[in-house]
């Protein structure tokens, strides 16, 4: 005979209905099992993971560049400090502590710094504010007000890159013109100075293109072969007038 259970299920009083419970039981996980064998996480989980070592493995073999590192970077003005720091890293395995100390430079001698706002012609106006008053004062040859850089107005201006013209003949085109704006490279002015064809006593102002930065993304001073003329102009002259404040240095 046959009773219903408390589900509503049949089962046998005989041993058939012992059977019955049992398939039941033994079927009832089934499905269970089956999600198990499928294996669809754990493939991804492996593939995430090879993914990942094979990116790593990449960024390791990449090498980081000097442009990648400047491009992230946001420019920042030139300062007073900066030069200083450079010139002390440049000279303190050639120097003495007594010597580098005779380096520093008076923060008076600098102009102000521009805050990368300015155009040339708005940061010398501003840095500059006596220049017509200078202009006109100026009469002497081999000799300029300004250097290594260029002005928009009633100034004579003079280009002396190296490509331009050679060293001789600019001594001579210096020695029959009064210049108001030399326009020329750290190497080119200390060339003058040394042939004669410069004169640096009257030199007001020496403004550095500081801020200007090459397809590399190097400053004028980041460039080894033109940080060595930088220094090596300061040192023929120039380091002395600032000392003296009789020359002021601008930071473009």
């Amino acid at each position: 005979s046959h009773s219903s259970g408390p589900h509503g299920l049949q089962a046998s009083d005989g041993e058939g209905g012992g059977d019955t419970e049992i398939a039941q039981q033994e079927t009832a996980p089934g499905p269970a099992l089956s999600k198990k064998t499928k294996p669809p996480k754990e493939c991804f989980l492996i593939q995430l993971e090879e993914t990942n070592e094979d990116a790593a493995k990449t960024r390791k073999r990449k090498k980081k560049k000097i442009t990648d590192i400047l491009a992230k970077s946001e420019p920042k003005p030139g300062t007073p400090e900066d030069l200083q720091k450079l010139m002390k890293d440049y000279y303190s395995s050639r120097r003495s502590m007594i010597e580098l100390e005779e380096l520093t430079l008076p923060d008076s001698c600098f102009l102000k710094a521009n805050d990368l706002t300015h155009s040339l012609s708005s940061y010398l106006k501003e840095v500059c504010p006596k220049w017509v008053k200078l202009r006109k004062n100026h009469s002497e040859k081999k000799s300029v007000l300004m250097s290594m850089t260029a002005f928009r107005g009633d100034s004579k201006v003079m280009k002396l890159f190296a490509k331009h013209i050679k060293v001789q003949e600019q001594v001579k085109l210096l020695e029959k013109r009064v210049v108001h704006l030399g326009v020329r490279t750290p190497g080119r002015i200390k060339e003058l100075i040394k042939q004669g064809g410069l004169h640096l006593n009257p030199l007001k102002f020496l403004i550095f293109d500081w801020n200007w930065s090459d397809r590399k993304l190097r400053r004028m001073v980041d460039i080894p072969e033109i940080r060595k003329e930088v220094f090596e102009l300061l040192e023929i002259g120039i380091l002395s007038l600032c000392k003296t404040e009789s020359l002021k240095l601008g930071l473009f």
